[in-house]
């Protein structure tokens, strides 16, 4: 039952990780070394070092505990045993708004815009809520704040017409600030195999693809004003589309039911301040007393998250009849005709989140955060929901105290109180302690995690097909709230050159929420009339509903030896188990089973090299491996063991100061050709097409100079300098 963890960073001279600023675990600044909770960070290092396509491969490849499964609607994540609806994604602290409770669409974050990313397993922090019951990701993105014009394109080009572009434009004149970034990513998809389970048969030359072809843009801008020092205001929206692409297959209808194209559409837009507040004269200043300064801060913001069909052959559609002139048909359910080139609306979920938090240094080493949160969700869903439309709304009001009077003893504490518009109030209280002794750390945790059904658990239903099955999955408005302990011990040692440090974790949950299958009798009225026209007559129903209970619990290790100046070694290891009691509705019992996508060993480790060899000319070599053992399915054959190699080099020219600095990265990913041929849909190990070579170019334009900002570490804005 241990989990762990350490932050790998490469070291510059003399620096060294333990320097290194985290805010995550506690919302407060912490060196790496004397953070509370255990926290893991990818540093901006590793990823130049380690050049990744996205987030998911960056994920995977630099940390053991996560597994994902990429699919058209985005990626399956797993961390920890848990999937995406336990796993809070945050950018910057605010969360990622993708598919509530279903797979998020991490092509929304730019790896290109990445300063870092942050690490906590667990619901172990007071201040984040529901999502977080496996742990917080922290995408902190690079922020441009020196006086001046700053300007930068990255251009990557692979096999399979792997194309990911992005470009940045900032500019900070007097108090105002902008910076504007663009990406765009695209693929020609591929397949692995044609061979496909479907119509009861094993088809040998189905047309659908293992990846599908796609393509998504963004574009994003935040603009800041800073109308007195300690005060700064900010304004930012973005816009998201993604298109995907999919083949047909007329020689096998059933084998395809992908008559119609996926298109996304997302927006957002946010507003919020962050001021410190001023000393009092005569008394010490608050940055004096606990090395901070307290301040408050406040965060407004909108998503959008919607995907259409984009029909592409004549496809029969269902309808839910509205509105008197249906008279008595109104509220049946209709097959409509649809032809190529219509569209169709098929959700839109839109969320208002407002936050307001304050951190306050108090004497006697004592830090309080507190903050209060409201969160709207509302669910547009005309054909997938009852009504046509669904909504929910929770408020939340967290204190977290950190006592550090001792020096060798560390101790935080927080309560969050929960309120939801369906199922109440609750209390959740989380409680760390950390023991320094030299250069080891020694932490252990406990937390309650409570998490509400999400709309769509409530109230969604749709069609799924796997294989030559049909599934009609339901929505159940009889859900009861999870709840979660999660325990969790850690070492620590970080020397100067070596790092070493193990945790382990045992989360326990209790009505986690799972598709079961049902007897038809157990479907609500007015549903089973849902999907008569889809031709289909081997339809099974599945319906959320609450397990008894679950649980998950591992070990994972990390080392990492800084052998000399320009060259380190990392490695890390997870090893998961996890329990869980399902439902089986055939016989009528609980059944225990393995959680599924779990894979009991993961691993990964690299290589680093970087020289100067003068002042215009850098090489970076990355060498990095990563795999997984079989990963275990109830109702689908389990996913392949693999083992993946890759070695990524950089070449940067341009002399330190100038206005100008240009980076070729070469690289070879999958350089063995591990490729998973297991029939479509069961390719559920690994679905790498084989080696692909890439190469990317970039060039940066900085004129400026540096300037104090109150809003960044100097970490940060030496990092933001050396851009």
């Amino acid at each position: 039952m241990f989990n762990v963890q350490c932050v790998l960073a490469q070291t510059e001279g003399k620096e060294t990780t333990m320097k290194e600023l985290v805010v995550t675990a506690t919302g407060t600044q912490h060196t790496l070394k004397d953070v509370p909770v255990q926290t893991e960070v990818i540093s901006r290092k590793m990823l130049d070092s380690f050049g990744g396509k996205n987030i998911e491969e960056i994920l995977s490849s630099l940390t053991a505990s996560f597994a994902f499964n990429e699919g058209d609607m985005g990626s399956q994540m797993q961390l920890g045993g848990l999937g995406n609806s336990y796993i809070l994604v945050l950018v910057d602290g605010k969360r990622l708004h993708g598919d509530v409770g279903g797979e998020n669409d991490l092509g929304l974050i730019d790896p290109q815009n990445i300063e870092r990313i942050e690490i906590v397993k667990g619901a172990q922090s007071a201040l984040y809520g529901s999502d977080a019951m496996a742990g917080v990701i922290n995408i902190i993105t690079k922020k441009h704040t020196q006086k001046g014009i700053y300007a930068d394109n990255s251009t990557r080009y692979g096999m399979y017409n792997d194309l990911r572009q992005h470009n940045t434009l900032a500019f900070n004149i007097g108090k105002f600030g902008s910076q504007t970034n663009f990406q765009l990513q695209r693929n020609d998809g591929w397949q692995n195999t044609a061979e496909e389970y479907a119509e009861g048969m094993v088809i040998t030359d189905s047309k659908n693809k293992t990846v599908n072809m796609f393509r998504n843009w963004q574009l994003a801008e935040r603009l800041t004003y800073q109308p007195i020092r300690d005060l700064e205001l900010y304004a930012e929206g973005s816009y998201y589309k993604k298109n995907i692409c999919r083949p047909q297959n007329g020689r096998h209808p059933s084998c395809d039911v992908y008559t119609y194209d996926l298109r996304y559409n997302n927006a957002s837009a946010a507003v919020g301040g962050k001021w410190y507040l001023p000393s009092e004269k005569g008394k010490v200043k608050s940055e004096k007393i606990n090395g901070g300064r307290n301040y408050l801060q406040l965060d407004i913001d909108w998503n959008k998250h919607a995907y259409y069909y984009d029909y592409t052959a004549r496809t029969y559609e269902t309808v839910l009849l509205k509105g008197e002139e249906y008279g008595p048909m109104e509220g049946e359910w209709y097959p409509v005709m649809m032809y190529p080139g219509q569209s169709k609306l098929q959700s839109d979920q839109q969320r208002i989140m407002a936050q307001a938090k304050g951190v306050f240094y108090l004497p006697f080493q004592n830090t309080l955060n507190t903050g209060l949160e409201y969160r709207y969700d509302y669910l547009n869903a005309p054909d997938r929901t009852e009504n046509g439309s669904a909504s929910d709304w929770t408020t939340a009001l967290y204190v977290q105290d950190e006592f550090d009077q001792l020096g060798w003893l560390n101790l935080t504490a927080g309560l969050r109180l929960v309120g939801n518009r369906n199922f109440g109030v609750r209390l959740t209280p989380k409680v760390s302690a950390m023991f320094s002794v030299g250069d080891f750390r020694f932490r252990m945790g406990w937390s309650q995690g409570f998490k509400t059904p999400t709309v769509k658990e409530l109230h969604y239903r749709y069609l799924h097909v796997m294989g030559s099955s049909t599934f009609f999955n339901i929505g159940n408005l009889d859900l009861d709230p999870q709840t979660s302990n999660y325990y969790s011990a850690n070492i620590e040692y970080r020397g100067r050159k070596f790092t070493a440090s193990v945790t382990g974790y045992l989360n326990k949950l209790d009505n986690m929420i799972a598709l079961v299958n049902v007897p038809v009798g157990e479907i609500p009225p007015g549903v089973t009339t849902a999907y008569l026209g889809d031709g289909s007559n081997n339809v099974q129903a599945r319906m959320y509903k609450n397990m008894d209970d679950a649980r998950t619990y591992g070990i994972d290790v990390t080392l990492s030896y800084q052998v000399m100046r320009d060259l380190m070694l990392n490695s890390a290891y997870s090893w998961l188990n996890t329990e869980a009691n399902l439902y089986d509705a055939s016989k009528d019992r609980m059944n225990s089973v393995t959680i599924d996508g779990t894979a009991h060993h993961k691993w990964s480790a690299s290589v680093m090299y970087s020289h100067s060899f003068c002042t215009w000319y850098k090489l970076g070599i990355n060498l990095s491996t990563r795999g997984s053992s079989t990963r275990f399915y109830q109702n689908n054959r389990n996913g392949k063991p693999f083992q993946i190699w890759r070695i990524n080099t950089t070449h940067d020219f341009g002399k330190p100061g100038k206005m100008l600095a240009y980076r070729v990265e070469l690289g070879v990913d999958n350089i063995f050709n591990y490729v998973d041929r297991t029939m479509h849909p069961y390719h559920l190990g690994n679905n790498t097409p084989g080696t692909m070579v890439y190469g990317t170019f970039g060039i940066k334009f900085n004129y400026g100079k540096r300037v104090k900002n109150n809003f960044l570490s100097t970490k940060q804005q030496i990092n933001n300098e050396e851009d």
